[in-house]
């Protein structure tokens, strides 16, 4: 089934995600982790899109840009969500670079070779694609801050928007969002609705 087109004015941030098939490893060792980086340069080089966080997992990847792929290597089509360009979008980056740590893969978020935190930390190995937001900016704190836990509300507001494509940000964003993206569909329950029986 073909996904949702989406027809975006300019500024508006996504992030996007993709899992292999069942789960299993995809990226397998180190090879396979710096083939993947040229397609994301080729990438930038073809559509210089703004790409603020990335983090490259064993069975998936978490970016803020878009890709193909479909088969047997990956579980599905990209899955995407729209950010609030607020303090929104900086949960959404922690949440992306937090990755490897929550995956217990590192002790620190900047230890994770494959990802934008130890990308921002090696200063002299930024690629030119992996930008800092302007507005709102990063916390000169930052990798105190991406090293510390998210909060419960935080993690489960993100992860409702990763399974739902829903919108992430205020309640009021999320309904104009919604709507301006025709997105409403992912704003209410799946299923058909409760048949309430009275007696």
């Amino acid at each position: 089934m073909p996904g949702t087109k989406r027809i975006c004015a300019d500024g508006e941030v996504f992030h996007a995600l993709n899992r292999s098939v069942a789960r299993l490893t995809l990226f397998e060792n180190p090879d396979d982790y710096a083939a993947f980086m040229p397609v994301v340069d080729e990438t930038w080089q073809k559509i210089p899109l703004t790409i603020y966080a990335m983090s490259m997992m064993p069975n998936r990847r978490h970016t803020h840009y878009e890709t193909g792929g479909s088969g047997f290597l990956y579980q599905g089509r990209f899955n995407s969500f729209p950010i609030q360009t607020d303090e929104h979008l900086l949960t959404v980056i922690g949440y992306v670079e937090r990755n490897p740590l929550r995956a217990n893969l590192v002790n620190r978020a900047e230890e994770w070779f494959y990802g934008s935190a130890w990308l921002r930390h090696k200063k002299q190995t930024t690629p030119e694609w992996l930008k800092t937001p302007k507005k709102p900016t990063l916390p000169r704190n930052w990798r105190s801050l991406v090293n510390k836990p998210q909060t419960d509300a935080e993690l489960e507001a993100v992860r409702k928007s990763i399974v739902g494509s829903t919108p992430y940000g205020s309640e009021k964003s999320i309904s104009n969002t919604a709507a301006r993206l025709s997105l409403e569909s992912t704003t209410r329950p799946r299923g058909r609705p409760r048949v309430i029986i009275e007696s």
